[in-house]
């Protein structure tokens, strides 16, 4: 995918006719933005009980949110089919979260906001409510565009400061939301929100929601995870030792001597950019606890290029894949590219596909290059092009 240029920005009708340059130096992580009919024609890419179907699977996370007697509640899936029987006629809302996972139209829709990396990206959630139903007033700790598919919702937002919660609620509810601004959204308009802008959103009859959610891990969070990813790689020498050392007043004291020791010790770990890049690469593409592949059919490598060069091949729903520079990243997995493989892998990543066209004689020629597709395609990281 070719990156715009600066000097010629695009319109784009998904950001209100204003270019990607100025929507991420405008708006992103700055203010709310409305755009209507950012998606003309728009009206969803599943029904409501093709939705309620994807809640009732093992391998989807979902969840059943209701208000009920001034109190709210959470079931979290998978849910039985015979719940939806009983369900009465508002006040709930039923949230799908990785609808990219198993919906390839999905993953369609999220390619179209490859103006922010994927690696910020996280994953489509579609939510389901009727009339009057939702899930309070809340703020979200990262970004989201929340694209209205069938019927309508409407969206209250406040910048507040307070972000003080409703006690023992099973969700972040915020006690006193205060409504600065708000829309009736009709199929095809979208809502940009920045993190920690309240906002509440209620259905005007029945409604369908597509959230497209990014990932804002935690300072704490990343510094744990590349800690860990560091133990495997340090390398600290020396062995503790103290021939110098001196009686004490009180034996159970930790000394300061030892103290400064160990700090000296300590003073070894040290890590380079390229730690943390593939820290990083490891990091963002890891699926996360719930995800797992289907293996694909066990191809011969011979039955594997011919379908190759016939179909195509493209990652899955599931897959991640990024790269920096000559390292690649496919699902948590690191791959260091040698330089006539780079642009290949990299239009894979960044195109999530290669079409046929794109494999040529030369390319098949490269058996290494080739092999690590096939390697790909039989853990079902990669499946064929239709």
């Amino acid at each position: 995918m070719k990156k715009q240029s600066l000097s010629n920005p695009v319109p784009l009708t998904l950001l209100g006719g204003i270019s990607a340059e100025q929507f991420l130096a405008e708006y992103w992580q700055k203010k709310p933005l409305l755009i209507r009919q950012a998606m003309p024609g728009f009206n969803g890419l599943l029904s409501p009980d093709e939705l309620a179907g994807l809640a009732c699977e093992e391998d989807v996370q979902s969840r059943l949110v209701s208000f009920k007697r001034g109190k709210w509640q959470v079931e979290n899936g998978p849910l039985d089919e015979r719940r939806f029987v009983k369900l009465p006629e508002r006040d709930w809302t039923l949230l799908v979260q990785g609808v990219n996972h198993h919906l390839p139209e999905a993953m369609d829709l999220l390619q179209q906001f490859a103006f922010v990396p994927y690696a910020r990206l996280d994953d489509l959630m579609v939510s389901f409510a009727p009339d009057q139903g939702g899930v309070g007033p809340h703020f979200d700790s990262y970004d989201v565009f929340l694209l209205q598919g069938e019927g309508k919702r409407l969206w209250r937002i406040s910048e507040q400061e307070d972000l003080t919660l409703v006690d023992d609620a099973p969700l972040r509810i915020l006690k006193n939301f205060k409504t600065e601004q708000e829309w009736v959204l009709e199929p095809g308009d979208m809502l940009y929100l920045p993190p920690h802008v309240a906002h509440w959103g209620i259905a005007v009859g029945n409604a369908m929601t597509y959230s497209i959610g990014f990932r804002a891990p935690s300072a704490q969070e990343l510094a744990s995870e590349f800690l860990n990813y560091l133990q495997d790689k340090l390398q600290v020498s020396g062995m503790y030792a103290d021939p110098e050392l001196q009686l004490q007043t009180h034996p159970a004291e930790i000394g300061t001597q030892m103290l400064g020791k160990v700090s000296d010790m300590l003073d070894q770990i040290r890590w380079q950019p390229e730690d943390v890049s593939s820290f990083l690469g490891r990091y963002l593409s890891e699926p996360k606890p719930h995800i797992v592949f289907d293996e694909n059919e066990a191809l011969s490598l011979k039955r594997f290029v011919q379908q190759l060069t016939q179909h195509g091949i493209a990652l899955a729903g599931k897959s991640q894949m990024l790269f920096h520079k000559g390292e690649f990243f496919m699902n948590g997995e690191q791959l260091l590219a040698s330089a006539q493989h780079q642009d290949i892998l990299m239009a894979l990543a960044d195109h999530r596909l290669l079409e046929a066209s794109c494999l040529d004689a030369d390319v098949l020629k490269d058996q290494a290059l080739v092999q690590q597709l096939y390697n790909w395609y039989l853990a079902g990281y990669l499946q064929f092009m239709e």
